[in-house]
This record gives structure tokens, C-alpha cells and sequence, in this order.
């Protein structure tokens, strides 16, 4: 019985060791599409800037004015019930 427990045992530390390798794997994969998009979106941005110039302008105004929003208004804030203020 006691051998049954021990093979029990080592088959829960195989799979909880393939499933760390599997995150590792799964964060590098992660990383490496987040690297390509975020050069692709640059590359987009430089190839308009050069293309479009005025576009380009038009497009970078639209997201600063969209991060200082963003950062204005904190969507993490919660309104502060009558009970609470009481």
C-alpha cells in the first residue's frame, strides 16, 4: 500500500513539474509576441509619420489626449457611500 502512495507521490510532482515547464514556456511566448507587436506598432507609426505626415500628427494627438484621460480619471476609484462618509 505504502508503494502505491510513494508511485501517487512521484506522478503529482511529474505533473506539477510539466506544468511550471508549460508557464515558463507560456511567459516566453508571451513576451516574444508582446516584443513583435509592440515593434510592429512602432514600425506603423514611423512608415505613417514618413507616408502622412499630417495624419500621423492627427493620430498621436488623439491617443495622448486618450492617456491623459485615462490617467485623469481614475477608473479604480470608488464612490464613497452616505454610510460611509457618516
Amino acid at each position: 500500500m505504502e508503494f502505491l502512495l510513494q508511485y501517487m507521490d512521484d506522478l503529482d510532482d511529474f505533473v506539477g513539474m510539466l506544468a511550471l515547464a508549460a508557464e515558463r514556456i507560456r511567459r516566453s511566448v508571451e513576451v516574444l509576441l508582446l516584443t513583435c507587436v509592440t515593434l510592429a506598432i512602432q514600425l506603423f507609426g514611423v512608415m505613417l509619420a514618413l507616408a502622412q505626415p499630417p495624419l500621423a500628427l492627427a493620430l498621436i494627438s488623439l491617443l495622448a489626449v486618450g492617456i491623459l484621460y485615462r490617467a485623469a480619471v481614475n477608473h479604480t476609484t470608488r464612490a464613497v457611500t452616505v454610510a460611509e462618509a457618516s
